[in-house]
């Protein structure tokens, strides 16, 4: 798969920054061949749980280096004592015991995210072989959402003949309230930015204007209102953010539709950040793109988190896993 230029601007930033990123699943041929190519690419240091001795191995039987590359068995790691301590401090009062606390630091995902909270790694990618649950869940309980006022969301970046769209929620929030859905969009708008992008925000529906009628429209319609509220917020002072809706797909995306529909907007017909109404609308929308559209697709990506952790689909490429460690280095530039 041939890289579009918009991934290769950000393998670039990523170059900039001497990141450290975990990768649990060595025991995955293609985080294996991933790593090598991060590596040759220069977008990251990175750092590879499992069976050392295999790792190294692969590695030396097809000829590559493991400069840049750690090496660990979570079970043989002098650190483990002081991660199963550290996770049972975060834990202990929902219940966690030390026992508890033991095992579940010998897990990678969690071995891994206990990395980032000591200060040890910068970022975690994981998923090729564990479920979207088994990658959140520890990032939930140990990293945290960086907003007390706001949850974790997902995005997927969709790179369509060269062009970046930027999807939320498609992953994590099942039926969002309106309030939930401002938050969704304002994370994606700082997610875009990260990403080095302007971020043209369309909160989208089966209605545009009022054309349509229903409680998801009406959602909708609360979520806009809101989220244009919060951006008048100063700390969204300068950075550029265009936000409408409601607003359909057509309208969002076709300019001449947005004529005829949304005439007097400042987003209709040049979106490129697509907030759904819900679980259902997202997650069915970026696979259409993928599967017929041939669009490639990163992620889902975790926004929200004090740190960033994500997520892989079980059956990504090397390739992918190249892309999302590259987009977590950037996420983790404060």
């Amino acid at each position: 798969m041939s890289e579009s230029n918009y991934i290769e601007n950000i393998f670039a930033q990523a170059r900039q920054y001497n990141k450290t990123i975990v990768l649990p699943e060595g025991e995955d041929e293609r985080v294996l061949i991933a790593a090598h190519q991060i590596r040759e690419k220069k977008i990251a240091n990175l750092i590879i749980l499992g069976n050392t001795q295999e790792i190294e191995k692969y590695f030396v039987d097809n000829g590559w280096s493991l400069d840049g590359i750690t090496l660990i068995n979570p079970a043989q790691s002098e650190k483990l004592s002081t991660y199963t301590e550290l996770l049972y401090n975060l834990r202990k009062d929902k219940g966690l015991t030390q026992e508890d606390a033991a095992k579940l630091a010998l897990n990678p995902n969690y071995f891994g995210t206990l990395m980032i909270k000591a200060g040890d790694a910068d970022g975690l990618v994981s998923g090729a072989n564990h479920s979207t649950a088994d990658t959140v869940r520890p990032a939930l309980q140990i990293i945290k959402s960086a907003h007390k006022d706001r949850g974790v969301s997902s995005m997927f970046i969709m790179v369509c003949n060269n062009k970046p769209f930027y999807l939320s929620d498609c992953a994590i929030n099942i039926n969002p309230t309106a309030k939930e859905l401002a938050d969704i969009a304002l994370e994606s708008a700082d997610s875009v930015i990260q990403f080095g992008d302007t971020p043209r925000i369309a909160m989208l529906s089966y209605s545009t204007y009022g054309s349509g009628k229903g409680e998801s429209v009406d959602k909708v319609k609360e979520a806009t209102r809101l989220a244009k509220e919060a951006l008048l917020a100063p700390e969204y002072t300068n950075k550029n953010i265009l936000l409408d809706g409601e607003l359909q797909a057509d309208a969002a995306l076709d300019s001449v539709v947005a004529k005829k529909k949304a005439s007097g907007s400042n987003v209709a017909g040049q979106a490129n950040t697509l907030i759904f109404p819900n679980i259902d609308a997202g997650n069915i929308g970026y696979k259409l793109l993928q599967r017929l559209g041939g669009a490639d697709s990163y992620g889902p990506i975790l926004q929200g988190l004090n740190a960033p952790v994500n997520d892989l689909s079980r059956g990504c490429f090397a390739e992918d896993i190249v892309g999302m460690v590259a987009i977590t280095v950037l996420q983790s530039i404060k």
